[in-house]
């Protein structure tokens, strides 16, 4: 019952809060600077209301609030998730901030953003460890074996929660591509939470994806409004602190693959070229070099959506029958 109630409250709010906070996005200035060096289709998209990631936030706040009251509570494991949710989107509202007061399609510098995301982080592992939920140990997909990491486990953690969140910034850069990743993966991990006895977390996913899938009614291409580093970087974060709280890290790792293979091309783009002076592909991140090899942008958004479906899908599917 908190699951839907979780999932329609944050559909609704979102769907409600789209129309009058993208008019105040834009009374506000709050407009989308585009890559100078990114492809020209994405030229017209310069203009458009961006940090419309605040209505994801806020859906994301009342479906917990409101499963919270259906579950009497929602333990200091789904608090932490929403609390690590919030420095991350407030890390992203900062850096969103940034680019449109200086007009400029850069924000906070990147050591600054870092180093900002790792000090989040490691306040959320040692609140954990405080109230007893951190195991030094990963559990190993489609299988019973835990992999002991010992006090590796901590820098590990928090670059994986920092890896996720840039990871889905730097996925959102065609419309809807993120947020409807987002909504599949986070469905997904319901279902892993739910598995495992914790309606809290199982909620909270549930009312994350809700809102994802509201702001995708204003966020589908043509984009009316777009997430910004708000958005992204706090959705990204939201789904790693859930995994590592359920202790799902490395087969997030497979429901999200598409964030993990957009930020990888970027890597990869930038040390082929600083190694042997020649780019592997078009553009990157890898959405980029589809578009420019001709694909239309919501051809590429649709098939990135099925790709990241099934894999994440079957990898649930997967872990609960062979553990089963």
């Amino acid at each position: 019952m908190a699951d839907l109630a979780a999932l329609t409250a944050a559909l609704l709010v979102a769907l409600s809060l789209g129309r009058p906070a993208i008019a105040l996005l834009r009374r506000y200035g709050c407009r989308q600077h585009v890559r100078d060096d990114g492809p020209e289709s994405h030229l017209d998209k310069a203009g458009t209301p961006t940090m419309g990631g605040v209505i994801i936030i806020i859906a994301f706040i009342v479906a917990a609030a409101i499963s919270g009251a259906f579950a009497a509570g929602l333990g200091a494991g789904p608090l932490l998730v929403i609390a690590l949710t919030l420095a991350f989107g407030l890390i992203g509202f900062v850096d969103d901030y940034a680019i449109i007061k200086h007009q400029r399609s850069l924000g906070l510098r990147a050591r600054e953003k870092l180093a900002l995301q790792f000090a989040v982080a490691a306040g959320f592992l040692y609140l954990l460890r405080v109230v007893g939920l951190v195991n030094l140990v990963a559990l190993v997909p489609f299988s019973k074996h835990l992999w002991s990491l010992g006090w590796w486990y901590y820098p590990l953690a928090a670059l994986f929660i920092v890896f996720t969140s840039n990871s889905v910034n730097i996925t959102d850069g065609l419309d809807g591509l993120a947020a409807g990743l987002a909504a599949i993966a986070g469905i997904a991990i319901a279902v892993i939470a739910t598995a495992q006895g914790q309606p809290g977390l199982s909620a909270l996913c549930f009312g994350l994806a809700g809102a994802c899938l509201g702001f995708l009614w204003f966020n589908a291409h043509p984009a009316r409004v777009f997430m910004g580093d708000t958005g992204s970087l706090a959705l990204g974060a939201a789904l790693a602190g859930t995994a590592i709280v359920l202790k799902a890290e490395l087969l997030v790792l497979v429901i999200g693959v598409i964030f993990y293979v957009e930020a990888l091309s970027v890597i990869a783009q930038v040390a082929s070229f600083r190694l042997t002076g020649k780019r592997i592909l078009r553009m990157s991140p890898l959405h980029h070099h589809f578009e420019l090899s001709g694909w239309p942008e919501p051809q590429i958004v649709v098939r990135m959506w099925l790709i990241g479906g099934v894999i994440g899908w079957g990898a649930v599917v997967a872990e609960r029958y062979l553990l089963s």
